[in-house]
């Protein structure tokens, strides 16, 4: 029976200290895509640098901030890639990075409702991603409209929807 019981301790132990470790995690890598929806026009965008941490835990305690360089903004097509990175829509130079930073998380069932500012060529908006947790990533998912941040691809709002897609990966 005392062996039993010290069994049994020793497995809360570890368990209690392996839930622990992965209890607080911080985004080590990303990869993002996007789609100009009218357009049908998809890419991805890197040179990712993340400030965040998640505390399983206590979501209170969480933040999510990071950026991306818009000069990697890329469609396959070098001609559409040079043309989005000028001054017209993208401008690069004068705004060389993409930024977002919550200011709200909070759990809504398997979801993960991430609320904050994404600035785009110094327009900032707020916007909600909504996360999914797959084993060690974080899967999320956003739409916008290109033409609030003054990158304006067509000319009425609704033909400028872009859609984004996130896949982080966590780690201690």
């Amino acid at each position: 029976m005392k062996m039993l019981t010290s069994l049994v301790l020793i497995a809360l132990v570890f368990f209690k200290t392996n839930l622990h470790g992965q209890s607080t995690g911080k985004i080590t890598s990303a990869k993002i895509t996007f789609e100009f929806v009218s357009k049908e026009v998809k890419g991805t965008i890197e040179g990712f640098e993340s400030q965040s941490k998640i505390d399983w835990q206590n979501l209170e305690n969480s933040y999510f901030k990071g950026a991306v360089q818009s000069k990697t903004l890329d469609t396959n097509n070098g001609l559409r890639n040079w043309s989005l990175r000028s001054g017209k829509y993208f401008n690069v130079d004068d705004y060389p990075k993409i930024t977002f930073e919550s200011k709200r998380i909070r759990n809504e069932n398997t979801k993960l409702l991430v609320t904050g500012n994404l600035n785009i060529k110094g327009v900032e908006k707020e916007i909600t991603i909504t996360f999914t947790k797959n084993g060690q990533q974080l899967v999320g998912t956003t739409s916008l409209y290109s033409i609030d941040y003054g990158i304006k691809i067509k000319k009425r709002r609704e033909d400028n929807l872009v859609k984004v897609k996130m896949v982080f990966e966590t780690g201690s």
